[in-house]
């Protein structure tokens, strides 16, 4: 769900984080936002350029690192997806949603993530 102020703006269908790779909760802000980014793949550093087969769809809208690896809001190629728990921490959204989203958020905006 999207806010202004105390106003629901928008509400997109996401996928979240698997047991094990859940998505954290509370406050963060958004401190990266990428149009077409490259994917590298947690494990073997595979990097997967912009196109449609890139996981992380057509946007990047990264909330969380640890320094060394980020989770945010991103699209994916596969929109079956939506309404499960299947990504490494990430929050997977259509790439028609997570496009509206990009245009809605600006750097330092607050993301806060419930259970």
């Amino acid at each position: 769900m999207v806010y202004q102020g105390e106003m629901l703006v928008a509400n997109y269908d996401v996928a979240v984080g698997r047991e094990g790779w859940n998505t954290p909760t509370g406050y963060f802000s958004v401190f990266q936002k990428q149009i077409d980014p490259y994917w590298e793949h947690p494990f073997t550093g595979v990097v997967v350029p912009p196109g449609p087969d890139n996981p992380l769809g057509t946007r990047w809208i990264g909330f969380w690192s640890d320094g060394q690896n980020s989770i945010g809001f991103h699209g994916t190629p596969d929109e079956s997806v939506i309404g499960s728990a299947v990504s490494h921490g990430c929050v997977r959204m259509r790439n028609e949603d997570i496009i509206a989203l990009y245009e809605r958020v600006s750097m330092d905006t607050t993301v806060r993530v419930v259970p």
